[in-house]
């Protein structure tokens, strides 16, 4: 993949389209700066999937518009299409997120509502 290309990455457990700034051969990992979300990531201890406890319960941030990061280039994908409005596309994947949830009825997913409407607070898509 070349400078410039859009691409689709993951990024601990969130999904993105992202433009790649810095493809470097010699490295396992490429520079994506983020221009749309697509999942968000999922909330508690990555070690501890769909626990709640654990030392923990860690609220995750979808990485921010225009936000520069790591990606192993094994995440990437290239990607053809439109890129849509970055707070657009956060709106939605929280709203996605957010429905899975409210249906699993269980500890974690109560927890994870809990931790999503406060990142909702932060990102200022709810009062």
């Amino acid at each position: 993949m070349e400078t410039g290309e859009l691409v689709t990455c993951t990024y601990k457990t969130g999904r993105y389209i992202g433009k790649l700034i810095d493809p470097t051969p010699a490295k396992p990992t490429s520079v994506v700066q983020i221009l749309a979300v697509l999942r968000h990531p999922v909330q508690g201890d990555l070690h501890q999937p769909g626990q709640t406890d654990v030392a923990l319960f860690q609220e995750r941030k979808a990485l921010a518009f225009n936000e520069k990061a790591n990606i192993p280039d094994t995440h990437l994908k290239p990607y053809s299409g439109d890129v849509p409005d970055y707070n657009e596309s956060l709106i939605r994947a929280v709203e996605l997120f957010e429905e899975g949830l409210v249906n699993e009825h269980s500890p974690f997913a109560d927890a994870s509502l809990q931790a999503l409407r406060s990142l909702q607070r932060d990102y200022r898509l709810k009062p």
